[in-house]
């Protein structure tokens, strides 16, 4: 096998080169890309893949099936599939957590006590954490006069920059809620901060605390407007020690003028853009608004959701599409279209981590998906046409699952078929979410009886056979019939949930039955193909980085991984801050 080459993002021409690779790459295996695993077994889509690589993978253990999404190889493979994982390997970004990037000099992360941490999740507190100090350092260094936290959410950011690092906040969110939510939290936080000066005879005239703005685009002018309110606050000693409050930011040509005289006069409120997963175009706007705006002097950007970003079609319209966003990634010929993005988010560091025993609750949830799609292809074939996203909310039945195998030890039958399940100490299946749309499997009751009774006759129609595929067999639900039943009773959740009543004719355990032998390529065919989610990640963020570095050296731009990925999977933050030498020089 031919040596894989390493690939560098720190000049455009480079990221170009990156780019033009991943996408001659994908090209290479556009059905993969495009295919919806719901229709696995109505569309064949097994016999799409190498028939070598699929009799190798289906034999193969469940660890090391998980192990292919982050590049890991095995020597008996077909060579062929060992270089198309190298190739892969070769190609993605790194993903580990880097703090010790040349742009985040003298970094040094606070840890968050109980009072800025209340309401977090482990997760929200190491990103809140690390995020925070990044942001305080990026600022400092362009002597930045107030953070924009952009899509702030319950401004679990903005108050840690405020209370902790003593920064001048403004947290911008699409959501009237959010903002009042955001206000409320930090006054009460300020209440705990001022009886802590107090107590040291301090008083409370050093708090900062975030101003909470509700804003519907984010621009240049809505930028230009908040930097004006930074000089004016600074002129009138005013925010420090106040209430936190919301307020509609309302802006105008007159505000860039102003803000664009003041910045040539060297008299101006310098703004770093922070946004911790801002979703979608929000993420794209950011970089937009850093280029565009002439008092951002620095920004940090983490995003998310790319399956909601805007899509540039083949049809030319006056529509601005948040991808592609660079020139190269334009000319590449390379189109993603949303299958493609939603494989973009997925975590293939969690599913490395996933126990044998979750993974196999995923791929037969897979199974079931796929198997009642072929009841709708069959029975209500409209629906498929009138409505190709179903539902995503699988998880009520992974919860059930994880319930049933706890409750098996102690001979707790009925329960195992019961939809009524909380996600309390289930962390792990609930950070895995299925990335192709679906079911909504209803959370309800559902008689023993007539669970006890369904299961009798079905189970004369397998006769307690066992399970054909090899994988399957090691699941603690094993038998045919046992897997059956539950998938009988998802169907039927499934069809209440659409509003479809069962036809005369119905027959669910012939189209099981079909579906049944080939079970087994299920997880071989999806660890393939979610092993091209981190690449489509990788070309989505090579694309915003390219799109920086067009616009000439007029800032210094990284991607640089800032959060464990088992944590937080989408890692990566473009960090960026503008080559100035008046800002350098004061």
């Amino acid at each position: 096998m031919a040596a894989t080459r390493r690939y560098s993002c720190k000049t455009a021409a480079e990221t170009l080169d990156w780019i033009n690779a991943i996408a001659d790459f994908l090209l290479r295996f556009r059905s993969l890309i495009d295919a919806h695993v719901v229709n696995f077994f109505k569309d064949r889509l097994w016999e799409t893949i190498d028939n070598q690589w699929m009799e190798c993978l289906r034999k193969e253990s469940v660890e090391n099936l998980l192990g292919i999404p982050s590049a890991l190889v095995q020597e008996h493979w077909p060579s062929s599939l060992r270089e198309f994982v190298a190739t892969l390997r070769s190609l993605v970004l790194p993903r580990e957590q880097n703090l010790s990037n040349a742009i985040l000099e003298n970094f040094h992360a606070v840890p968050l006590g109980s009072v800025l941490s209340q309401g977090m999740n482990s997760k929200k507190k190491h990103e809140v954490e690390i995020l925070a100090a990044a942001v305080s350092t990026v600022a400092r260094g362009v002597n930045a006069q107030k953070i924009i936290d952009v899509g702030s959410g319950q401004g679990y950011l903005s108050q840690v920059l405020s209370f902790e690092y003593q920064l001048s906040v403004v947290a911008i969110d699409s959501s009237l809620h959010h903002s009042s939510v955001t206000s409320a939290r930090a006054n009460r936080i300020k209440k705990h901060y001022a009886a802590k000066l107090h107590k040291l005879q301090h008083g409370d005239e050093l708090l900062k605390v975030p101003q909470t703005v509700t804003c519907q685009v984010l621009s240049s002018e809505s930028l230009a407007a908040l930097s004006i309110r930074t000089v004016d606050d600074h002129i009138q000693a005013d925010g420090m020690g106040s209430s936190a409050e919301t307020t509609f930011l309302r802006s105008s040509e007159s505000d860039v003028y102003k803000a664009s005289s003041l910045c040539k006069n060297g008299n101006i409120g310098y703004l770093v853009l922070a946004g911790l997963h801002a979703c979608g175009d929000l993420s794209v706007n950011m970089l937009r608004a850093f280029v565009d705006c002439e008092q951002v002097k620095a920004l940090i950007n983490v995003g998310c959701c790319y399956n909601l970003v805007s899509e540039e079609s083949s049809e030319k319209t006056s529509m601005i599409s948040g991808f592609p966003l660079s020139n190269g990634a334009k000319l590449s010929g390379l189109t993603l279209g949303k299958n493609a993005r939603d494989l973009a988010c997925q975590s293939a560091e969690r599913w490395k981590s996933l126990t044998k025993k979750a993974a196999l609750q995923n791929f037969e949830l897979h199974a079931f998906r796929a198997t009642f799609q072929m009841v709708l292809d069959q029975y209500y074939p409209e629906v498929i046409k009138s409505s190709p996203s179903i539902g995503r909310h699988g998880k009520a039945l992974r919860r059930q699952q994880m319930r049933r195998a706890i409750e098996s030890q102690f001979g707790a039958e009925s329960t195992l078929y019961s939809f009524q399940l909380k996600d309390e100490n289930n962390t792990v299946n609930k950070s895995i979410d299925m990335q192709s749309d679906e079911i909504k499997v209803t959370e309800e009751h559902y008689d023993r009886r007539t669970l006890k009774e369904s299961r009798s006759t079905n189970s004369k129609a397998f006769s307690e056979q066992p399970c054909h595929s090899e994988v399957y067999e090691e699941a603690r639900y094993s038998t045919c019939s046992d897997r059956y039943v539950l998938f009988e009773e998802f169907s039927k959740s499934g069809l209440k949930h659409l509003g479809l009543e069962s036809p005369q004719d119905f027959n669910l355990i012939e189209l099981w039955m079909r579906a049944k032998p080939f079970f087994e390529f299920i997880g071989p065919y999806w660890s393939l193909r979610a092993s091209l989610g981190p690449l489509i990640e990788t070309y989505i963020l090579l694309d915003r980085l390219l799109f920086l570095q067009e616009h000439g050296n007029f800032a210094e731009v990284q991607l640089v991984p800032l959060f464990d990925p088992t944590l937080s999977p989408r890692n990566v933050a473009i960090v960026a801050r503008k080559i100035d030498a008046n800002i350098a020089n004061t």
